[in-house]
């Protein structure tokens, strides 16, 4: 048997090279995913590693912030005189640092990363263990001099000697570089522009006697952590946060992991996509090769093999695709990964190749997705070819699974599709965001499974509607295409499922996204009043002198300041919610027209108060006039009184936790040092929009990291923003696509195969090459838009009900992006066209006579 199985395998590798080229691709985006992130992991770990201080010492910040306030915490210089008179203690040195400046070069040009990294300053004090080193020119030596990472240099055409102007939070001053670093391990990603020390903090923290945090190294043979609780115990054990290296490095690495996680699981959700829709192939290809070998599989039972040696047989092929299959993948995983250093490098990060990691983990992760995925899918069709009777040696017999009765299938898809339809209704009622996304989870897959199951009870009701003007327009040949997909439903469901789970995940994501879009666009035109918005595209937070420069304008009229800052609310019920608030000027309801469920803006924003969302107040039984206890930045707590709650749909769309808002007397007098995010600027009586809109561009030109938006503009940028997750979902679906179209093309080729007597008496009562290759393509047509109705209806209603959930978000608007529907429609059927080429062109050189004599 095993002889027969090799033999069997090695004669139908063909026919399951498609099946392989799809675990292939499951297989190098688990593989290359891993390599990526372990690769990255581990760069970044010996980036840290290898460039933090023994102890280091940094202000006490226990809030993380989600949207940056532009607070930078600072602690007293003078402490590292003291530090460096403990014991234990080789050296001490002050450290400067402050994120998001901006940098301009003598034609007001950004030198800041094309990837949305931050600009960083700091003070030229690298030490023995430093991330860069000094690769050409001089140190900074005083005020106007400045050194420039290597990577920033090269991408901006800085060269030394060149003027550049760093526009920092106290204020915009001019720098000649003098010298440029080189990394000693990897780039980070950011620009990194150094100045001494006192130019640093004079300019950048805007204090000469104020550091970012005190780096400590330790004497020979002192512990870190002794070294650490000796200084503690000199400075305070609350007062500021003391690090090892270790801890340092493990909190450097924490900071990126929300970025390295985005990028893993957006690899392995390729991955997923991959393997579900090769599930379906690779189903189907066996389920064909099965039915093709009724009479071999007989004559073998007929010899005396048993049902277990049969399905063994047919598991041990499947064995072998998965181990060919797998061993390809994490080759091509490994060229994957290269791909994507090599793109991480073009955007600036600069991580070798060399340091590329396999662990163990990937070729086991490899092995078992390519392995597991096809011995699952073969399984069923393996259970098939065990019931082949040894009689079908002596017959010949139907196509399997063509002439089985769909019962079972009609009853497991309304039992799970019910299901599913009760989670997706359920999920629309739900009154909680919570319990709402879990509902629409379960509701989802359900659907899927249940659409998967009962596909082909769908078959012969749908084509026959889809494929109704065939004859008529293309005659008997469009007759015989539509016939050929309703010949098997159960392929053809199989064949046209994989097609629509990418139709539906896209379909169902676009109408998400447009809802979004949609809910933002009435929530501008309900709320936002104000002529004018400035701000940066990613919501960073600008220098003072941006505020001042705008209400400086000529026909400027009235500025209202915004601000984000991290706060901590403690409620009536015990709950601590960690959450960002947004502090705006007392004249707030002059440019903005927000939904109040009690209150006003001026009770909300007067000095000591804060608006709360009304619904989460209710959650956590907070009411109108009570004082709840708010930490800030730095430490300071404060009692607020609730003076307004505010209506769901005043957010605009996403919400932080609470929907807090403050006035900008209240967060500076318990968080001073903030920077404004946004400003909302009037036109002065008798100015016009048109003058006041050029009067603020040529104000504004020296600042490039913010722009002027009127509302049309304000609302292009978030569909900007919310562009970048549609194309995401995109990728997604041309994946699937591809997959899926691997399908249609295998399930074509092994149906010519399959049916190669029948085009033989075809061709010989007249049928032409031209009419053959055309009765194919319609086959493929039908097949794949039934794929795309499928995936439309089921994305539909996965979106309408994404739509509700978001809804308790405040984001009412549904939108259904028919541009779209269309497009996926005529794209199915240019995809049934392409993936029916080859298959129909192999149809037509077939020799008449050799055909009918096939057996």
């Amino acid at each position: 048997m095993l002889k027969a199985t090799l033999r069997s395998f090695l004669a139908h590798k063909g026919r399951l090279l498609l099946s392989a080229l799809a675990v292939v691709l499951s297989v190098a985006f688990v593989a290359g995913s891993l390599i990526f992130s372990d690769t990255l992991d581990r760069t970044f770990d010996r980036l840290f590693a290898s460039t933090a201080a023994d102890v280091t010492v940094r202000p006490e910040e226990d809030l993380d912030e989600g949207l940056p306030s532009g607070r930078i915490a600072t602690l007293p210089a003078a402490l590292a005189g003291r530090v460096a008179r403990v014991e234990g203690v080789a050296a001490a040195r002050v450290d400067v640092e402050a994120e998001n400046i901006t940098v301009v070069d003598a034609e007001r040009r950004p030198v800041s990363p094309t990837t949305g990294a931050p600009t960083t300053g700091g003070n030229w004090d690298p030490g023995e263990r430093g991330a860069v080193e000094l690769g050409a020119g001089h140190a900074p030596r005083g005020p106007g001099q400045a050194v420039l990472d290597e990577v920033t240099a090269d991408r901006a055409g800085v060269r030394i000697g060149d003027t550049l102007t760093v526009i920092a939070p106290p204020g915009s001053f001019p720098v000649e570089v003098v010298g440029i670093a080189a990394f000693t391990t990897a780039s980070p990603g950011a620009a990194l522009l150094f100045l001494d020390t006192p130019t640093a903090q004079a300019r950048l923290l805007g204090d000469a006697r104020a550091a970012t945090g005190i780096s400590v190294d330790a004497a020979e043979d002192v512990d870190d952590e002794q070294l650490k609780r000796r200084v503690a115990a000199v400075l305070g054990p609350g007062a500021y946060t003391y690090r090892t290296a270790a801890e340092q490095a493990e909190s450097d690495v924490r900071r990126l992991g929300d970025f390295l996680d985005v990028l893993k699981w957006v690899m392995l959700g390729f991955a997923g996509v991959a393997v579900l829709v090769g599930v379906f192939l690779i189903v189907n290809t066996f389920s064909m090769l099965i039915a093709q070998r009724t009479r071999e599989l007989g004559l073998l039972r007929a010899l005396g093999a048993d049902r277990r040696q049969v399905r063994r047989s047919v598991l041990t092929e499947a064995l072998l695709l998965g181990v060919a299959g797998a061993t390809l993948g994490l080759a091509a995983g490994v060229g994957l990964a290269a791909g994507l250093i090599g793109l991480m490098n073009a955007l600036g990060m600069h991580i070798r190749s060399t340091d590329m990691v396999i662990g163990w983990a990937t070729p086991v992760a490899g092995y078992a997705v390519g392995i597991g995925v096809t011995f699952v899918a073969a399984y069923l069709p393996a259970r098939r070819a065990a019931a082949v009777s040894p009689m079908a040696a002596l017959a010949e017999t139907e196509a399997a699974g063509a002439g089985r009765p769909l019962r079972a299938r009609a009853v497991g898809g309304a039992i799970v599709g019910a299901a599913g339809a009760a989670a997706l209704a359920g999920c629309a009622a739900a009154p909680r965001t919570g319990p709402a996304a879990s509902l629409l989870g379960a509701g989802v897959l359900l659907t899927l499974v249940a659409t998967v199951v009962a596909g082909p009870l769908l078959v012969r009701p749908v084509i026959r509607v889809l494929g109704a003007a065939f004859p008529a327009l293309f005659g008997a040949v469009g007759l015989l295409g539509r016939r050929n997909a309703l010949r098997n439903p159960r392929r053809t469901g199989a064949t046209a499922a994989a097609l629509m789970v990418g139709i539906a995940l896209a379909v169902g994501m676009s109408v998400a996204g447009a809802s979004i879009t949609a809910s933002f666009d009435r929530q501008i035109d309900r709320t936002l009043g104000c002529d004018f918005i400035v701000r940066d595209g990613n919501s960073a937070p600008f220098p003072r002198e941006v505020t001042e420069a705008v209400r400086d304008t000529p026909g400027a009229g009235l500025v209202v300041r915004s601000r984000f800052a991290p706060v901590a609310v403690r409620l009536p019920d015990g709950d601590r919610v960690e959450t960002t608030a947004t502090a705006y000027d007392p004249r707030l309801d002059e440019v903005a027209d927000l939904a109040y469920a009690h209150g006003n803006g001026r009770a909300a924003l007067a000095p000591g108060r804060l608006a709360m969302d009304a619904e989460f107040a209710r959650e956590h039984g907070v009411r109108p006039g009570a004082t709840v206890p708010v930490e800030f930045q730095g430490g300071r707590t404060a009692g607020l009184t609730v003076g307004a709650l505010t209506g769901r749909e005043s957010a605009g769309g996403f919400r932080t936790p609470g929907g807090l808002l403050l006035g900008l007397s209240t967060l500076e007098r318990y968080a001073p040092g903030g920077r404004d995010a946004a400003l909302y600027v009037n036109a002065a009586a008798g100015t016009g929009d048109d003058e006041l809109r050029a009067a603020l561009e040529r104000t504004l030109a020296p600042y490039p990291q913010v722009q002027v938006r009127d509302q049309a503009g304000y609302k292009e940028l978030v569909r900007d923003q919310v562009a970048v997750l549609l194309h995401l979902v995109y990728a997604l679906l041309g994946l699937a696509i591809v997959i899926a179209a691997l399908g249609v093309v295998n399930t074509l080729a092994l149906s010519v195969v399959e049916r190669t007597r029948e085009i033989g008496l075809l061709r010989a009562i007249g049928l032409s090459r031209r009419g053959l290759r055309r009765m194919i393509r319609l086959e493929s047509v039908v097949i794949s838009v039934f794929g795309a109705v499928l995936g439309l209806a089921l994305g539909l209603v996965w979106g309408v009900c994404t739509q509700q959930v978001l809804a308790l978000e405040g984001m009412t608007a549904l939108a259904v992006p028919w541009g779209t529907v269309v497009a996926v429609v005529l794209g199915s059927a240019v995809v049934g066209v392409a993936a029916a080429l080859l298959p129909a062109s192999r149809a037509s050189r077939m020799n008449v006579l050799a055909a009918i004599a096939h057996e």
